[in-house]
């Protein structure tokens, strides 16, 4: 068992394969946080000392007794005007004016198996070794019970939490903040690592010191945005990528968010996180009930590549439902930077023989295929054909893309329309707008009310409909304004709180519904790129295309920042034309695929404009991929160097779960005249084996062999141990050129 429980001490220990996570039950009722970190023997009940401190009030029945005071002690999820002036978990207001919460134990249970959340994504159960403790607390004034529920993958090294609350009293209640999650760190000093950017520019790593007050990371926008990621890790101020005490806190949610991280006057450190509490309330008539979010935790003392590691493994395995979680996905081509909204079957079918005497596997249409659509001004929310570029339509230009042997795919943008459309003439109330006002436009477009019930509907029978008449492999789900103007025309105006969350229900409900009727067509999440690049997405679509920004070494920070919560296999990437289109930068073609491999891999260029040796190059990197596929997706991932440390190159590292063989991946951002050699210490290899260097590959530069230290003499392969690999490190030339890279393929030796 993974759960325990002493009833005599009334502690809770939750136990996975390297950590310990313990609570108590106080002697008023009260469920004290007593420690989550590495895996310990015995109780951690003595580190929750009390004491005295000015101005923290005490519970009225201990009020002789001032070192007990609820503004001092670490708890399991705080309430709101109890005396504990620190970040709250819970807020709300009844009917008859009663502000706040204060909650005691009444019951729990521990089952095997994992808890699930009505109408959300969570992680669930695959291979049967999940165990799930609830524990019931109750507000005996307001009747509000909170029943806290922990998911326990004791192999996997993850916790999960959320709430589950229920109106058991006579009076309404409205929430006015319910978060998913709320973890007392009594002790330490700690760093944030958070992953902030913009459009084109996303989940860019920052650490910073935690100061004496409240540090949040939010997002306000509709969506889990570009431009603050609902995922934090909290370290040691000496963590590196293999050592130090590190907290993964990971909110499974694509919707307004907010984390907030506190240090408060004597040093202690409280993480609250879940929904948005701005613009945000829920009614909750007695007997109803709500339920937060999800979140995942995971706790390493060994730096911050276990920890993700730990992430990669569990969204994979337990958050992505998809078949092609595991399931080799296709090369596909997208036809957007070849074509933008300028094509016709002709030029769609040119670019697709092209494609498929390249070895490329599936086209995808992009935008304006549908309805009056020949820029991005009109059309969205006709989901039929725009027959002046597609004049026989769909079916014919489906057919032969399929008789050249590839599949296809298909791009929408769902929760959208345009004013100038015929879906908004019809429904205009469908469009999200606050009345007497003008609303807010972004890219001419205005906001689908997907909380409301015939909206999803709709847009379930169309899509649907789609999906059965034609041969659709692939659907590309884009997103592209956030969400303002938060209005439903249906709701009252005492739910008007509850839009924005609605909003993300209704989006879970039809997309749970899209895949449940399809499971064998490959949904990419995508908003405007990174913009909804979370782990409740992945539920849905196993990958997302990672940033809007398609040149590679933009691409480079921005993937490095996503690879320290979501695999590699989520992350969609394409090699694009050059100079590239959003930044005018030329990248060697080698280059480019160099950095698309380290995610989906795809092409999103005119195949056609290409020379005749670029394009024996696209064969050849089509090949390989193959080659390295299951290597790529399915294997340890290591960031080796980054140039945010050394501003010279990026490296990273596959290997093979079972060691048997890796891939390292190195690009020169900033050539460097009289440096020393580049020398990497590889990682995850077997020390007790000897690799051949099987093949070593230079691009946008030309290295005499001669200067090739290690690797392909020309006549034998070179084979060192996994310790001198890892240890000594591969050491390899200067290169020099814009944006040369290396890839170094090593097989263990039989």
């Amino acid at each position: 068992m993974s759960i325990h429980y002493n009833n005599q001490r009334k502690i809770f220990t939750l136990t996975t394969r390297s950590t310990t996570y313990q609570m108590r039950i106080s002697d008023l009722g009260h469920l004290i946080h007593l420690y989550y970190g590495r895996k310990i023997e015995g109780t951690m009940e003595y580190l929750c000392v009390p004491r005295d401190c000015g101005f923290s009030p005490n519970p009225y029945q201990l009020r002789v007794e001032r070192s007990w005071s609820m503004d001092l002690l670490p708890q399991e999820y705080s309430g709101s005007n109890t005396g504990d002036f620190r970040l709250s978990s819970l807020n709300l207001i009844t009917d008859n004016g009663i502000r706040g919460v204060d909650l005691y134990y009444v019951r729990h249970e521990i089952r095997t198996g994992k808890y699930a959340i009505p109408a959300m994504p969570a992680a669930f159960d695959r291979d049967g070794e999940a165990e799930t403790l609830s524990v019931t607390l109750k507000d005996p004034v307001t009747g509000l019970e909170a029943e806290l529920l922990y998911g326990v993958y004791e192999q996997q090294d993850v916790i999960t939490r959320a709430v589950h609350l229920t109106n058991t009293g006579t009076c309404t209640i409205h929430l006015e903040k319910v978060a998913s999650l709320c973890l007392d760190i009594p002790f330490g000093k700690w760093d944030m690592l958070h992953f902030v950017g913009r459009h084109t520019m996303e989940r860019q790593m920052e650490r910073i010191p935690l100061m004496n007050g409240i540090q949040t990371v939010a997002s306000r926008r509709g969506t889990s945005s570009h431009q603050h990621n609902p995922f934090v890790i909290l370290c040691d101020k000496s963590a590196t990528e293999d050592s130090g005490d590190c907290y993964g806190i990971m909110l499974v949610y694509s919707g307004n968010h907010r984390t907030d991280v506190e240090v408060d006057q004597s040093g202690s450190v409280r993480v609250v996180s879940g929904i948005h509490d701005e613009q945000f309330s829920w009614k909750l008539e007695s007997g109803e009930s709500f339920d937060t979010p999800e979140v995942l935790l995971t706790f390493t003392h060994q730096g911050f590549t276990p920890l993700s590691q730990n992430y990669h493994r569990f969204l994979k395995k337990n958050i992505c439902r998809s078949k092609y979680t595991y399931a080799r996905r296709p090369v596909l081509i997208n036809n957007w930077e070849a074509t933008y909204f300028d094509f016709d079957s002709d030029k769609i079918l040119q670019i697709a023989r092209q494609a498929k005497e390249l070895g490329v596997e599936m086209l995808v249409l992009d935008d304006g295929w549908f309805g009056k659509r020949n820029d991005d001004n009109s059309g969205l929310g006709d989901w039929f054909v725009n027959k002046s570029k597609l004049p026989d339509g769909l079916e014919p230009l489906i057919a032969q893309i399929n008789d050249m042997g590839l599949k296809f795919g298909l791009w929408v943008e769902p929760e959208m329309v345009n004013e100038d459309s015929e879906l908004y003439r019809t429904h205009p109330d469908w469009a999200m707008m606050v009345p007497g006002r003008e609303p807010a436009i972004s890219r001419n477009q205005l906001v689908l009310d997907l909380s409301r019930e015939d909206v999803v509907d709709w847009l379930y029978e169309t899509l649907s409909g789609l999906l059965h008449r034609y041969h659709i492999e692939y659907i590309k789900w884009d997103m592209n304004r956030s969400i303002s103007d938060v209005y439903s025309r249906i709701l009252p105006p005492d739910q008007q709180g509850e839009v924005a969350h609605r909003y993300v229900l209704g989006l879970y409900r039809l997309l749970d519904r899209l895949t449940t009727e399809f499971p064998d067509v490959l949904f990419e999440g995508c908003s405007g790129g990174g913009g909804r690049f979370d782990a409740a997405m992945l539920a849905y679509s196993p990958q997302i295309w990672c940033s809007d920004n398609t040149d590679a070494i933009e691409r480079l920070s921005i993937q490095y920042g996503t690879s320290f919560g979501y695999p590699i296999a989520s992350m969609g990437s394409h090699v694009s034309a050059c100079p590239n289109h959003q930044t005018g930068r030329n990248v060697p073609l080698g280059t480019r695929a160099v950095v698309a491999m380290a995610g989906t891999f795809g092409y999103e260029m005119d195949l056609n404009k290409l020379k005749d040796e670029e394009k024996q190059q696209v064969r050849q990197q089509i090949k390989q991929f193959h080659e390295y596929y299951d290597l790529i997706q399915n294997g340890d991932y290591y960031r080796l160097d980054c140039g945010e440390e050394n501003h010279y190159f990026t490296a990273w590292q596959f290997v093979a779960p079972d060691q048997s063989e890796a891939l390292v991946s190195i690009v020169v951002t900033h050539p460097r005249l009289n440096l020393n050699s580049i020398c990497l210490r590889l990682k995850g290899l077997d020390p007790e084996a000897c690799y051949v260097v099987d093949r070593q590959e230079f691009f946008g530069c030309d290295v005499p062999r001669d200067r090739i230290p290690m690797g392909d003499s020309g006549k034998t392969k070179q084979s060192y141990s996994g310790t001198v690999l890892m240890y000594g490190g591969y050491v390899l030339p200067q290169m020099f050129g814009d944006y040369p890279s290396v890839q170094i393929y090593l097989k263990k030796e039989l």
